[in-house]
């Protein structure tokens, strides 16, 4: 056979983490094992019989064709005012584009903006795609790790120092996968002053999880503290999570006209304008009745404090309460070193998730493929039953560790997409 030479950049990223994750525990399910699986980033709600009304009815009038390259104006139409209505912001159509999903609107910008070297600072825990969209357009990721005693956020002297003439992209995402970290008024204004004294650097915004929040705060918009920022921010959101729309692949950004203008070229020489009948129904979803979003988020309440009260009772294991999204971000550092009954070493991260999947039938992903080593993540879109079993061979798994040895040695390097 011939061989097949990969191209610098398919060379520079792997299979996304999650999707690796997914695959293993299916994998370990079909052979047999009865496998509790926490990893998914999906709501496990079917998305509202509305919506597909909505889609059935645009198949119906016949929608069926290629839309404009940036999106029908109706759906951009609905999603200026969804922005004006719900985070006091004005964007014109000419300023929205929509994609093939949250992460298609992340890949255009980054394709449309990015020239080798170009800097994008990546806070840690973050997203696993965006170091990798990153280094796929040319792009270094840099890397900026947080503490969970501060929440899982930047700092403002973080940021300052992580700035240099290089930069080009800050990305901030707000309610974070995989942390749940929600950025407050306070500590975006205080962002917004450090990036005032860098005008060569833009900022990406991911929303993706804006209605999925548990804490009180009212939801404070980056740019109506810091209206000066919006000449070089792009807002991203989309479908998927708040209203259950993964598979429909439909999401969007807006941001000033020049970048939604570079975006739209890109798209139309990949991709094109994403499917029409998905824009029917995420412009059906914007305008319509809203409970659906408001019960599925008391439901993602319940299931995380449920396992956040599970998590409390295993020692060796910390973590911080998410504001937002849907997964639990924990710490597990202090178990590393330690043994498992079968004599193994677990020397970090990987290794203990590893522990949890084969030896006790847990599906969770690694810290280390999220930029912060020494944790795992855990996802409560899982009915309660899952959630309780899950926390109950993980407190097994836990408990059948000989931890005399904990931390005594030097843990494995463990790379990440950034780094890597």
């Amino acid at each position: 056979m011939t061989e097949l030479i990969l191209s610098d950049r398919a060379a520079r990223i792997g299979l996304a983490p999650n999707a690796a994750a997914k695959a293993r525990a299916q994998a370990l399910a079909a052979s047999g094992r009865t496998v509790i699986e926490l990893t998914s980033g999906e709501p496990d709600f079917d998305t509202p019989d509305w919506i597909k009304q909505a889609a059935i009815a645009a198949l119906a009038a016949g929608e069926t064709k290629y839309t404009a390259q940036a999106g029908t104006l109706e759906l951009r139409t609905a999603i200026s005012e969804k922005l004006a209505r719900e985070n006091g912001l004005a964007y014109p159509a000419a300023q929205i584009i929509a994609c093939g999903g949250g992460k298609h609107v992340i890949y255009n910008a980054f394709a449309a903006t990015l020239r080798s070297g170009d800097e994008v600072i990546v806070p840690a825990p973050y997203w696993q795609s965006f170091p990798a969209m990153v280094s796929i357009n040319d792009g270094t990721p840099v890397t900026l790790p947080t503490l969970r005693e501060a929440g899982y956020k930047i700092t403002p002297a973080q940021l300052d120092a992580a700035i240099t003439a290089r930069t080009r992209w800050l990305i901030l995402n707000t309610p974070s996968n995989p942390s749940g970290a929600v950025y407050t008024t306070d500590e975006l204004t205080a962002l917004a002053d450090v990036l005032r004294r860098y005008p060569h650097v833009w900022v990406l915004l991911d929303e993706i999880y804006e209605h999925i929040r548990f804490d009180d705060e009212s939801r404070t918009h980056l740019l109506t503290l810091a209206p000066d920022l919006a000449d070089r921010t792009l807002i991203v959101n989309g479908a998927s999570k708040p209203f259950a729309m993964t598979g429909w692949r439909i999401g969007y950004g807006a941001g000033p006209a020049a970048l939604i203008g570079a975006m739209t070229i890109v798209q139309s020489q990949s991709t094109s304008a994403p499917s029409s009948v998905s824009q029917a129904a995420l412009a059906a979803a914007l305008r319509g009745d809203q409970s659906f979003v408001r019960r599925s988020v008391a439901a993602y309440r319940e299931r995380r404090d449920l396992l956040l009260d599970g998590l409390r009772g295993i020692d060796g294991l910390q973590c911080a309460a998410p504001q937002g999204a849907f997964f639990v971000f924990v710490d597990c550092s202090a178990l590393i070193g330690a043994t498992t009954p079968d004599g193994k070493l677990l020397l970090g991260n990987t290794d203990f998730v590893d522990y949890l999947l084969f030896g006790h039938g847990l599906a969770v992903v690694d810290g280390t493929s999220f930029g912060l080593p020494g944790h795992f993540r855990l996802s409560f879109v899982a009915d309660r039953d899952a959630i309780i079993e899950g926390v109950r061979r993980l407190a097994a798994a836990v408990a059948a560790l000989s931890r005399d040895t904990a931390n005594t040695r030097a843990p494995r390097a463990e790379t990440t997409e950034a780094a890597s």
